[in-house]
């Protein structure tokens, strides 16, 4: 099966998800093309590494991904396609695949080197597709660019641990359907940090624009709250929670959300893209 999934950020108004996949369709009758999503932020390479991030590991073993996100070849951002977890990715080297290669070093990263080979006039994306559909027939990287070791890192805000470990800060890097703010910071950070110890997260401030909020338990899923008698369910929602995703991320959110009617994390409790997240360790 050969299976090439899309994320990109080039929305569903135009023409262009359209095209790129009848492209996709004339090199590669055979392939199964399945999209991720098309409403990144336009040219949000954090968000779209969150959502690769999710999204990868739901896909069979040899699946190539396609990322068109701040595509665009330049001097400082190069084409590559990678080698990861058995999975090939095929992006600009501006920092998306680095929340992958920080868990597992890739097993091979090559910089595109086809360009050339290419009709006069190729877009970027006309290069993405070429390899995408020479690595879902089975062809190698070696054959479409040169082997490298590196990749750039994210350059955006990443979590950080105080000196004496008594903290970790984040930040929120997705906000999704439900207003749902997903964070930087790992489970596995969260554990190996923390080890045991019982914590506070904590984000606003008097100063921003809603005061300090506190919390002080994971949750284990959206409906996991101590009901006493004589309560329902019910009767917790639009309750604050925290806890970690499907991806392993620490997320801010409200049971039982809806950003265009009850309201959600994000105007609820003023949460915003890039805001900081505060775990205190106790």
């Amino acid at each position: 099966m050969s299976i090439i999934t899309l994320t990109t950020d080039f929305g569903l108004k135009d023409h262009f998800v359209g095209a790129l996949k009848g492209k996709i369709i004339t090199e590669h009758p055979q392939a199964q093309i399945i999209d991720i999503s098309h409403d990144i932020d336009l040219f949000n390479i954090s968000e779209a590494s969150y959502v690769v991030n999710a999204a990868y590991n739901s896909f069979p073993k040899g699946s190539v991904h396609l990322i068109g996100v701040d595509s665009e070849r330049t001097l400082e951002n190069k084409h590559i396609a990678l080698q990861w977890n058995d999975h090939f990715f095929i992006c600009a080297d501006n920092g998306i695949l680095s929340i992958l290669t920080q868990k597992i070093v890739p097993q091979q990263i090559v910089e595109i080197n086809i360009h050339d080979r290419l009709p006069e006039g190729s877009s970027d994306m006309d290069v993405f597709v070429k390899v995408a559909c020479h690595l879902a027939k089975g062809g190698t990287l070696s054959v479409i660019g040169k082997e490298i070791t590196q990749i750039k890192p994210m350059s955006e805000l990443q979590p950080s641990i105080s000196q004496d470990a008594s903290s970790i800060k984040g930040y929120v890097v997705y906000i999704d359907h439900f207003g749902n703010c997903v964070t930087n910071i790992s489970k596995k950070l969260f554990e190996q940090t923390g080890k045991g110890r019982n914590f506070e997260i904590k984000f606003g401030s008097s100063a921003q624009r809603f005061k300090e909020i506190i919390i002080r338990k994971i949750h284990k899923n959206y409906s996991d709250f101590n009901i006493p008698d004589k309560f329902s369910l019910k009767d917790y929602e639009g309750e604050r929670l925290a806890l970690f995703n499907e991806a392993g991320q620490l997320e801010i959110a409200i049971y039982k959300s809806n950003p265009s009617t009850v309201g959600a994390a994000t105007s609820l409790l003023g949460l915003r893209y890039h805001d900081l997240i505060t775990i205190q360790f106790l």
